[in-house]
């Protein structure tokens, strides 16, 4: 029996599941808190605990273990990184500056070199090779990682390759080229993705060299893959070169576990249709599947303010989860979301003494802002703090503090309050407070963690809003499930139209506020119905859920190991490899251009170019698939002319170009079978 382990570190939980490879069947699956200080931390734990679980497996069974992770997506978001130096070949400087582009090029360390090509492949200008050299050999021992981007490198890749084998010669560190990651024109975006990846490079391999060890501490010694951003699979050396591939990897193997799921238990899913909605404990992601496969974004990976050239699920992702804030707005109403905080529930099981400062706010509510909250150090600063932040800080090292007494307690009042959302932002503290999973707690819907904190932390803010507190608990249930609704319908509504601004339609939200609501009261009935099934995933999918699809008229499907389903996709994905390949025609169209990865030919028929790419393109593609993890490789070719007519009503056609789209699909090849 060949035994795969999955892992995914997500926002708030750190999931392990042991897959029976060829059967997809769960063997056994667990959870442990992510540690974002050090992820092999809670990968550790998940691990630990898995193989504890009864029937497990032993660890040296272990085939292939595969990890979708968060670090890419949160290390870009964060602005975190390794310092790099970025070089671009060919661009004009000028250009850039003038339309404010440089915003958009990651690092302050460019460098503007002579060379490039045109739109052709034909080269603008001779490489300028002593330039280069200066370059790299003044920041040799000041960045961690080159990236490199060539004016219409992806035309003609010569420069971009010319400058790979001087930084490797003379630095002998990790170098990233445009080329290398996507085949699309765009020059500024391209620059943004390989400057992404150069930065990411370190980061990925330490978290990779980490978890070798802790898989080998546990005997575990199987190959080691990583999840993409399409939900594909890559060798972790592979993913190491390329790591901002890897972004938005937990939300594509969401979506390829929920399917794989879904259809384990034998639900009948049309062809493969449904709606993935993964709530977790910091967001909810929701894509859209066809032919079991997530639908990817066209236009390349959005990850915070950088718009990349990565292929990746097309995701729809809202801050909200089991550890959303549940606090008062300024009406007295409740606000869930969008900020992450740590339950009430959970903070008492790690600090018994807050359930004496909260029985305390119980017994006398503080103002709303503070009330039920606390702040905990997160990690240790990496830049200098003034003398208030420097003893907050030291104040906190000592364990959680009760957010009204460190506001009461500070010079600077309420003030104070601005200063830790900046501290918050820089991931230097954190604030408990109520929560969705707190509010289970306190209905006896859940038994995780201290239900009496949760209980406490609901009976202050049920003070303040003047209800029960089963009623406070019962709505911000309902909340959840309403929001949940909501950002399905607005998924939905911009795949096939645009993304609606609800704040700026204030009679659309008030359609979607009517049709989510059955007791509106008012004179017209509305109703919602979404045509594919919802395939929901997570831990607290069955409190929320079920609402969401009575609300929205539809079919529900909730699997068995919904909870790890994350894990469970990060290893039933296949190994996926794309390249395009483009046919242009040159002088007048009596000479067509074919442009390889690495080389251009030039023919004077089109059939021969395609022939020549199939040729040369298959045993490329079957060699890159397995240079990625897989075995069995089989390579599809897809083809699209391009012609636009001379004359209405004539025939006559004149020839734009062809687009040669080739994937290579294989499974990833465990360390041993029987």
């Amino acid at each position: 029996m060949s035994i795969a382990l999955g892992i995914d570190t997500g926002g708030t939980y750190t999931d392990a599941a042991l897959v029976e490879y060829s059967t997809g069947q769960v063997l056994s699956s667990a959870k442990a808190l992510t540690t974002r200080r050090d992820l092999s931390l809670g990968i550790g734990e998940a691990i630990d605990r898995v193989f504890q679980a009864c029937g497990a497996p032993c660890p040296a069974q272990v085939n292939l273990v595969a990890l979708s992770t968060t670090l890419a997506t949160n290390a870009i978001v964060e602005g975190q990184g390794s310092p790099v130096c970025l070089i671009l070949i060919g661009y004009d400087p000028e250009l850039v500056r003038q339309y404010g582009f440089e915003d958009e090029l990651v690092t302050e360390d460019v460098v503007y070199v002579g060379g490039g090509h045109d739109i052709r492949g034909d080269e603008a200008m001779p490489l300028d090779e002593k330039a280069l050299r200066q370059a790299i050999g003044a920041r040799k021992d000041r960045v961690e990682a080159f990236a490199v981007s060539g004016y219409f490198g992806v035309r003609n890749p010569a420069h971009e390759l010319r400058a790979r084998d001087l930084i490797q010669e003379l630095t002998g560190l990790p170098v990233t080229c445009g080329h290398d990651l996507t085949s699309r024109l765009n020059s500024v975006r391209r620059a943004t993705t390989v400057a992404l990846n150069a930065r990411l490079v370190p980061l990925l391999r330490e978290l990779v060299g980490t978890l070798r060890l802790t898989l080998a501490e546990r005997s575990i010694t199987a190959p080691l893959m990583v999840v993409k951003g399409d939900g594909s699979l890559v060798r972790a050396e592979w993913a190491m070169q390329r790591p901002v591939e890897t972004i938005l990897s937990g939300p594509a193997a969401s979506a390829v576990g929920a399917w794989h799921l879904a259809r384990l238990a034998g639900d009948e899913l049309d062809g493969g249709a449904l709606w993935a909605v993964d709530v977790g404990g910091t967001t909810t992601d929701i894509a859209s599947l066809r032919d079991g496969r997530p639908r990817l974004n066209p236009e390349g990976a959005q990850v915070g303010r950088w718009r990349t050239m990565v292929e990746a699920v097309d995701v729809h992702t809202v801050g909200l989860g089991g550890d959303s804030h549940v606090r008062l707005g300024s009406d007295r109403q409740l606000v869930i979301g969008p900020q992450r905080v740590v339950p009430l529930s959970l903070l008492a099981c790690q600090h018994p003494e807050v359930v004496a400062e909260l029985r305390s706010q119980a017994a006398v509510p503080p103002r709303e802002e503070v009330a039920a909250q606390f702040l905990l150090a997160r990690r240790p600063p990496r830049r200098p703090l003034d003398g208030e932040e420097a003893a907050l800080l030291r104040r906190l090292a000592q364990g959680p503090a009760l957010l009204s007494a460190l506001v009461r307690e500070s010079r600077y009042g309420a003030l104070l309050l601005r200063r830790i959302e900046q501290l918050a932002a820089e991931h230097l503290v954190i604030r408990a407070g109520f929560t969705p999973t707190d509010a289970l707690h306190a209905l006896g819907r859940l038994e995780l963690w201290n239900a009496e904190a949760a209980r406490l932390g609901a009976q202050v803010l049920a003070v303040q809003r003047r209800c029960p507190v089963d009623e406070l608990c019962r709505e911000v249930v309902e909340g959840v499930s309403r929001r949940a609704a909501g950002a399905l319908v607005t998924k939905v509504l911009s795949d096939e139209a645009r993304l609606p601004d609800w704040e700026r339609e204030p009679t659309a939200a008030l359609f979607l506020q009517r049709a989510l609501d059955d007791g509106h009261g008012g004179e017209l009935d509305y109703a919602l119905t979404l045509r594919r099934p919802v395939v929901a995933i997570g831990a607290p999918v069955r409190a929320y859920m079920p609402r969401v699809a009575e609300m929205l008229h539809t079919r529900l499907v909730i699997p068995p190991h919904a909870e790890v389903a994350n894990a469970v996709g990060a290893v039933v994905g296949g190994v996926v490899q794309r390249q395009q390949v483009l046919i242009t025609p040159l002088e007048a169209g009596e000479t067509l251009r074919l442009h390889l990865p690495e080389a251009m030919h030039d023919f004077r028929r089109l059939e021969e170019a395609v022939a020549f790419a199939q040729e040369q393109m298959i045993p490329w593609m079957e060699e890159r698939a397995r240079q990625a993890g897989a075995r069995q490789v089989e390579v599809h070719m897809v083809r699209r002319d391009s012609e636009v007519p001379v004359r209405l009503g004539w025939g006559d056609r004149i020839y734009l170009g062809t687009e040669l789209t080739f994937t290579a699909v294989g499974r990833p090849s465990p360390a041993r079978e029987e």
